[in-house]
């Protein structure tokens, strides 16, 4: 079994909000890495990180792919970003 690790890095912004937009950002960038797992990507305060906020909804859908909006987005899950 391969052993998971989770890489740690510190951003400064303003809120929760905006931290998570630095996240889904990030996040989508390391889609070309086979090693990441972005749908898992979470963010916490600097002094409180044991409290982790979700940035993906991350729900599984059928056909085994996984929603990628925002964590609790309005409106049905979806496969791929929609625009606006």
């Amino acid at each position: 079994m391969t052993r998971r690790w989770v890489v740690h890095l510190p951003v400064v912004a303003t809120d929760l909000p905006a931290a998570q937009r630095i996240a889904r950002v990030v996040a989508r960038w390391t889609l070309i890495l086979p090693q990441t797992d972005p749908g898992e990507i979470t963010v916490s305060a600097e002094d409180a990180q044991g409290v982790r906020h979700r940035v993906f909804c991350d729900l599984l859908l059928p056909g085994g792919r996984r929603c990628v909006l925002r964590a609790d987005h309005d409106g049905p899950c979806a496969r791929r970003l929609v625009s606006r």
